[in-house]
């Protein structure tokens, strides 16, 4: 297996794209925006792929490009990976909320209409520490995608003012589900 088929199943296999669930489609609403988000992968060039997250439908594009439909209120990961002749040039990693119908969105490229961005590392090093703390995460046996909100805001800002790290814990994800379950 060459370096470049490794990259591409490595991709393949960090967010595995679920069967369409058309169901949940047909119950929402029409007037319900559905978030799309861009995904591509051309080898030593992009790859634009989901490190988590639970799309309700991913639609194959063409020999590059898919894109993943998620409905309101879904929690997602993207990363962004690219390069040029001389090198790696930009690392990206954004977990980010699905919009409402209530909700005020943010822009961001390659993300229809827009989303709520809960945390945004840039560079190599940023990319690093959260995908660790991901991976602490996932080892506690917690969803990413059933992760407080205001733990990856926390996290995002921490990020951004080079101050230490916290850790998601069993004992902050009960006490947020448990408040979730009273609204």
């Amino acid at each position: 297996m060459t370096a470049n088929n490794q990259v591409q199943a490595a991709a393949d296999t960090a967010a595995p794209s679920p069967s369409p669930s058309f169901s949940a489609l047909a119950r929402q609403s029409s007037n319900t925006p559905l978030t799309r988000v861009a995904l591509a992968f051309v080898s030593q060039r992009i790859n634009l792929y989901l490190r988590f997250g639970n799309p309700a439908h991913t639609l194959q594009l063409d020999r590059w490009r898919r894109s993943a439909v998620f409905l309101p209120a879904s929690i997602l990961c993207r990363i962004r990976w690219e390069s040029n002749d001389y090198g790696t040039t930009r690392w990206q990693l954004m977990v980010m909320q699905a919009c409402t119908p209530l909700d005020t969105v943010q822009r961001i490229p390659g993300v229809q209409p827009g989303a709520r961005i809960l945390l945004h590392a840039e560079g190599e090093q940023k990319v690093h520490d959260t995908l660790a703390r991901i991976d602490a995460i996932e080892a506690l046996g917690v969803a990413t995608i059933d992760v407080s909100p205001a733990y990856w805001r926390t996290l995002g800002n921490r990020l951004a003012a080079g101050l230490p790290l916290p850790d998601y814990t069993t004992e902050r994800h009960t006490a947020w589900l448990a408040g979730r379950a009273l609204q």
